[in-house]
């Protein structure tokens, strides 16, 4: 008997072959590359130890690695356009695998940041790829639910980084940690044997001379109309989704940098005081509502439209923060924790769908990188924002710029179209 979760997801069973592998890969990708990317953050404690670094050199290689997603997200989008988006997909998992197994054979932090970067470009240009073949190669009444389901594996790399983290490092260390890091090199072998190209990609390749109307028609007039205005409109999109992206981002990194020290802290430093077997139960919680909260916002976009359902996550956030950060309980944590993670973070699979939809093939995974890794860069600051507020105020007060960044990212996507049953042939 069907129901539930199995209707939820029936779409999946009528999709193709070649969708299907598409949405598989770039959702493995995706979530290999949060694993990639938080088993930094489960090894920190050992870092610190054995290269004597500093709490604020810790986060730094952090910053480090946030920065170069910025430019991988431009050199990949770049290489994705240019030579498809499955090559580029290929190249950036192999690139942010390689070098996080590098991070493993660190002899100091000069090594260790220098592979911080390198992997990090990697990183960068994963999600503009890999958002960019399943828009292209998926329908558009299933696009926003076949991208809710890839922006979800983050949540589960997420998982899976803490999981080796619990079963490596105490026996083998943190080197090792980091060598199983370069498992996702293999996924590149299946992508090249079993994924095909965006069929948007290839068409536009072979369109090498398009049909324009003769002079003197109404719809010559109309095309060439809007072939002058276009490069205006992308540009003007292009500065809103980056500093839309960048304001969620920013309140994202600085909330979700800090919410386990802020679980674990006594309250007299402004923390909740909960054991770490609490803390790890209360962030394990807030990951389900990461998971779904990426998931459901294809479905709800689809029935109320991507720009509606988008700005609506971010205002929830935006007055979520304050609620969780004067919680008064274990008990209102637990229940508001899931609830922020749900908006605070689902309404990243808005961005990609919107984007998606937003620019035409011929610079679609550049536009993309461009604004979502930008944004990564913009944010890096977050995490000492909030660190260094706290200091003086603690983390309740501090995290109250999260939900005023929060509530300006949602500001900003007023001025956005509304995308939805846009197809992308069109562009």
């Amino acid at each position: 008997m069907r129901g539930g979760l199995a209707d939820t997801f029936r779409f999946l069973e009528t999709s193709s072959p070649s969708e299907r592998r598409a949405l598989l890969a770039s959702t493995l990708g995706w979530m290999l590359d949060g694993m990639d990317v938080t088993l930094y953050a489960m090894v920190i404690p050992a870092l610190l130890r054995e290269f004597h670094l500093s709490t604020s050199q810790a986060g730094a290689l952090a910053s480090v690695t946030l920065i170069a997603s910025a430019a991988g997200g431009i050199l990949f989008g770049f290489l994705a356009d240019r030579a498809g988006r499955r090559s580029a997909l290929m190249l950036s998992v192999a690139v942010y695998s390689v070098f996080t197994a590098a991070c493993g054979l660190s002899r100091g932090v000069t090594e260790l940041a220098a592979f911080r970067f390198l992997l990090g470009l990697g990183m960068g240009g994963e999600w503009a790829t890999g958002a960019a073949l399943v828009a292209e190669t998926w329908r558009a009444e299933h696009r926003a639910k076949a991208l809710g389901l890839m922006q979800s594996g983050f949540a589960v790399g997420y998982a899976v980084a803490a999981l080796i983290a619990e079963l490596v490092m105490p026996r083998w260390g943190w080197r090792v940690v980091f060598f199983v890091g370069v498992c996702p090199a293999l996924l590149t072998l299946w992508i090249r044997r079993h994924v095909d190209e965006s069929p948007l990609w290839v068409e536009r390749r072979l369109q090498r001379h398009p049909t324009v109307p003769p002079h003197g028609s109404p719809v010559a007039d109309r095309v060439r109309e809007a072939a002058s205005s276009r490069p205006t409109y992308y540009l003007k999109m292009v500065l809103v989704t980056l500093a839309m992206n960048s304001a969620a981002l920013f309140a994202w990194w600085g909330l979700f940098t800090w919410i386990p020290a802020y679980l674990a802290l006594p309250q007299a430093k402004g923390g909740r005081g909960l054991s770490i077997a609490a803390s790890s139960r209360w962030i394990w919680t807030m990951q389900l509502g990461m998971w779904l909260g990426y998931v459901t916002f294809g479905f709800l976009s689809d029935a109320l439209g991507r720009k509606t359902t988008y700005v609506g996550y971010l205002l929830l956030a935006a007055a979520l923060v304050p609620l969780y950060a004067r919680a008064g309980s274990a008990r209102a944590l637990l229940a508001l924790g899931p609830l922020l993670a749900f908006f605070g973070t689902g309404h990243f699979t808005g961005f990609g769908i919107i984007t998606a939809e937003l620019f035409p093939t011929s610079f679609r995974a550049s536009a993309m990188g461009l604004t979502y890794n930008f944004g990564r860069a913009l944010s890096a600051g977050a995490p000492f924002a909030i660190g260094a507020i706290a200091a003086r105020r603690g983390l309740s007060a501090a995290f109250w710029i999260s939900a005023l960044a929060f509530l300006l990212a949602a500001l900003l996507a007023l001025a956005l179209p509304e995308t939805r049953n846009r197809s992308l042939k069109e562009q």
